[in-house]
Order: C-alpha cells, then structure tokens, then sequence
C-alpha cells in the first residue's frame, strides 16, 4: 500500500472527533461586533474632525473724556462680560484705537477690582483704597459706565441708579438717565463711532446729584 494511502484513513480519524463537538474544520469564523478602542500596531487614530465653537463678539459700554467731556462708546470684546469685568476694562483706559481718536480717562489705572452690588435698579460700586478720590468727571465715567451696563443686563429696568464708594465713606451717585448716549452707534468690525455729549452744567457732575462728603 502506497504511504498516501495509508495516510487518508488516520486523516479522517483525526477530523472526526472535531467534526462531532461542533469546531470548523477550516477558516476563521467571526461573531459579534468588531471590538473597538484598541488600534493595530502603527495605526493611529484619527484626528477629530468636530469644529471649534466660535466665540460671540458682545459689545461694552464704556465712558471716556474728549475735551473735558464725557463720550460713550462701544468696544467690541469676545465672551460674556459682567458688570465686574466692564469696570475693571474701564479703569485700564481707552484701547491705541480710542486713543488715535484723542479719548483719554481720569481714572485711576486699577490696582484692585471694586466691589460691585446690585439691588434691582441700585447698584452701589465700593471703590478699593488704592483708587483715592475721584474727580467729578471720573465719577461720571464709572457710574455712566455701570449704570449703561445694568440696562443692558436687564432692559426692563428702565432705568439705573449708581453710587459711588470711595475711600474714606464719601459718596456719588448719579443716575442712567442723564447719562451721554452714543453708545450703541458703534458695530462689532465697525472702526467706530463716539457721540460726544458736554455733560448737564450743574456743577456736581451728571446728574447734578453730585458727591457728598467731607
């Protein structure tokens, strides 16, 4: 008998019991959902494809001097802000844009941020000790600034009241509604525009509330 045949009958003996238990002969069979998380060796994963949200441009009211009087204007930030950010903005004075249009401030640069609380239409800004006194016209920068702000918070208010806290118990207050507008003349992308209003001459300031103190 030839070896090949000899070799037929063992090979078929050899099957039969894996044949019997239900394991394929041959070939691989697949089953179930391909695995996921692990990469072949070499292969990296793709990179994401999503798109970064784009950040909102919002528009902040701020109050700045040309000639001894108050400008309102509109400087387009990205992000939200509050009235707490709006200030501290002001305080650092006016951008190289709203300097080339001869805006300057009599604020104080601000070494601490006030401390600002709101009541409905009150807002009271506590002033930190290294700002000093304010002149009547920086007054009229800040509470014009906050005041403009509130509204835009809440437009139903109608209208805001600031006082202002400065060191040593002396306060100001002034009111939303005599307060220069223009603000809102300038667009996002705008190279802008500044209304400048002459403040009410009443000799306390806008709002002739004026400050108090001694």
């Amino acid at each position: 008998m030839k070896p090949s045949a000899r070799a037929c009958p063992l090979l078929i003996a050899a099957l039969l019991p894996l044949s019997a238990c239900g394991i394929p002969e041959t070939g691989v069979v697949e089953a179930g959902e391909p695995a996921t998380g692990v990469l072949d060796p070499g292969v990296t994963s793709a990179p994401s494809e999503s798109v970064p949200e784009a950040v909102p441009l919002v528009k902040v009211p701020l109050y700045f001097v040309e000639d001894g009087s108050l400008v309102a204007v509109d400087r387009t930030v990205p992000g939200s802000t509050d009235l707490g950010s709006t200030v501290l903005l002001l305080f650092n004075g006016p951008d190289g844009k709203e300097r080339g249009r001869g805006l300057t401030t009599e604020l104080p640069p601000a070494a601490a941020a006030p401390t600002i609380r709101t009541d409905g239409t009150g807002v009271n800004v506590q002033l930190p000790r290294s700002a000093g006194i304010l002149t009547d016209t920086a007054v009229d920068q800040l509470a014009c600034t906050v005041a403009v702000a509130r509204l835009r918070q809440d437009p139903a208010l109608g209208s805001a009241q600031v006082t202002v806290e400065q060191p040593g118990g002396r306060l100001a207050g002034r009111s939303s509604d005599d307060c220069p507008s223009g603000a809102d003349r300038e667009t996002p992308g705008d190279p802008g525009t500044a209304e400048t209003v002459p403040a009410p001459d009443t000799g306390e300031g806008v709002g002739g509330t004026g400050g108090t103190g001694g």
